[in-house]
């Protein structure tokens, strides 16, 4: 059986099972809502597998499940040269989010990458250790921020409210997702206007090092028909 991992909960898991039935694809769970089974009618060969959507980009690098639908961002921050492990097969138009870098509205004087960079090394003088960045996609930001040439810093990790760890002073400063910027604006943030990391959305990938015998070939040629992308890359 050819597998596919979809988020398990929440609108990015009924956006997706929306995209694959528009395709004549459908998908539902199976069971009771708290059960994370599925089942995929429209086409043989296709097993459903729920997931979070961060353990997707992991289960497609070990080649548990065959294809996958994440956020770009995740992929590409906890897959290192990620493209080697997956190939991306179709972005599915949805659960758009901007990985961003915010810091307090306060700091008038702070609109731009150089600005962040001229404040972070004003902040190590004056206070004797590194300004922190709390986030918790810390390979895209680290690469960033080195392009940007901003080196007074230090990643704090954040799995969760990570828009409120200036607020309780575990960090100075925020690189996360946001959509519409509200909940930044609530914690009295502004994003800076070149920090733009990357523009997410939920995207169709397939594992480079899955077991692509003949038969779970053949089934991605059919799906990939179906649903009008283009898998000869893998």
């Amino acid at each position: 059986m050819l597998k596919i991992g979809v988020p398990s909960k929440g609108r990015l898991m009924e956006q997706t099972f929306e995209w694959f039935g528009a395709r004549g694809v459908t998908m539902r769970q199976s069971g009771r809502d708290r059960e994370y089974a599925g089942a995929v009618d429209g086409i043989d060969g296709v097993e459903l597998v729920l997931l979070s959507a961060g353990e997707i980009p992991r289960e497609l690098a070990a080649g548990r499940i065959h294809l996958g639908v994440t956020g770009s961002d995740l992929v590409r921050d906890k897959l290192a040269d990620w493209d080697r492990q997956v190939a991306e097969l179709a972005q599915m138009g949805f659960g758009h989010a901007d990985l961003i870098i915010a810091v307090p509205a306060a700091w008038v004087d702070c609109d731009t990458m150089d600005d962040l960079d001229a404040v972070a090394a004003g902040f190590r003088a004056a206070h004797g250790f590194r300004l922190r960045i709390a986030t918790k996609y810390h390979r895209l930001v680290r690469e960033f921020l080195t392009e940007q040439g901003v080196a007074e810093y230090q990643l704090v990790d954040s799995q969760g409210a990570t828009e409120g760890t200036v607020k309780n002073q575990t960090a100075e400063a925020i690189a996360d997702i946001t959509s519409t910027g509200e909940t930044l604006r609530a914690n009295d943030l502004k994003i800076l206007g070149d920090s733009v990391i990357h523009q997410s959305q939920a995207t169709l990938f397939a594992a480079r090092q899955a077991g692509w015998d003949v038969e779970k070939r053949a089934t991605l040629t059919r799906l990939a028909g179906m649903l009008g992308v283009k898998a000869g890359a893998i």
